[in-house]
Formats: C-alpha cells, structure tokens, sequence
C-alpha cells in the first residue's frame, strides 16, 4: 500500500536558499537560458550592425556632399560651345530653302486663280522670294488675250503690279498660241 500511495502525491521541492541571482540561475530551466543567451547575443549583433550602418551612411552622406559641391561648381562653370563654321553656299542654300517654304503659297494661288481665265493656259510658276516677284509663264490665242491677262493681274488685290517681260509666237505648234512671260510684284503681309 505504500507503493500505491506514492504515486498518487506530487514532489515537493524544498529551497532554503536566500533570493539571489544563483538562486534565480539554479531554478532556471535550461532552454530559457538558452533563450536568454540568444537573444542577448542578438541585441550586441543588432548593435553592432546599425553602428555599422551609420558609419556606411556617413560616407554616403560625405560622398554625396562632394558630389553635390563638384557639380555645383561644374554648373558655373560657362560651357565651352565649339564654334562650327557654316560654309557661305551651305548658308545661302538653307536661307533660300527657308525663303520659298516662307512664300505666301496659298495667296498666290488664289489670286492667281481668280485672275487667269480659260483662254489663258499657265506653263510655270518661278517665285523670287527676296525680290517679292512671281515669273508667271502661259500661253495665250492671241495678243489681246495676252494684254488682258495682264490688265486682270494688275488689278488683283494681292499683287503690287504686272508687267509683260517677254512674248513669242510658237511657230512649231499649229495653233500658234503665243507664249510670253509676266512678272507679278505681290504685297508683303
């Protein structure tokens, strides 16, 4: 029976020693001082590592500041632009190209238009942007339509004046049409 009544009661442990810090360490169980040892271990390399992310960050911080201060200075510093010399026909061709896409194309047009009638066949149109002179060359059936032309183009709206340059008859063709030259002077806008 004895055996029997052992069984049934709990251990009870008895400590006489005083409250302490070995006291504390012998009722310890080993796995929380496992535990402790771990995550005090963790807080030096914690330590350790933002240290040396702060003196990473200080360089950065350094490198940084000389950088800034290296273009700072390089943005004051007047850009040395190489001068390209542009040969004078190169020059001349661009300003003429810039001058007929500047011509006044669509005033021309209607003016033209409104001023030529069927008897009359346009053959080339040569604009003169400097001079503001239109080359008109046409065909005509006889000279009074010619003159005509002209009278009509003097008074367009659009144009300054009109002059006849120069006229022939075409011999080769069996019509003999009358092919002649105007020059038209147009208003600046």
């Amino acid at each position: 029976m004895k055996m029997g009544m052992r069984s049934g009661l709990k251990a009870m442990r008895i400590d006489f020693a005083p409250p302490g810090w070995r006291r504390t360490l012998h009722r310890l169980h080993p796995a929380m001082a496992a535990a402790g040892l771990a995550g005090v271990l963790l807080c030096v390399l914690g330590a350790w590592t933002m240290m040396d992310l702060a003196e990473q960050r200080a360089i950065r911080t350094a490198q940084l500041e000389r950088l800034e201060a290296r273009q700072r200075a390089l943005s004051k510093a007047p850009k040395a632009v190489p001068e390209t010399a542009i040969p004078e026909a190169q020059a001349t061709a661009v300003n003429t190209a810039i001058m007929q896409l500047n011509l006044p194309w669509r005033e021309l047009e209607d003016a033209l238009a409104a001023a030529t009638p069927a008897n009359i066949g346009l053959l080339a149109l040569e604009p003169d942007p400097r001079k503001r002179v239109l080359k008109v060359t046409a065909e005509a059936k006889t000279s009074d339509d010619m003159v005509g032309y002209v009278q009509v183009l003097k008074q367009q709206e659009f144009f300054s004046g009109a002059a006849l340059v120069r006229h022939e008859i075409e011999e080769q063709d069996p019509n003999k049409p009358i092919r002649f030259q105007v020059e038209v002077q147009w208003r600046g806008r």
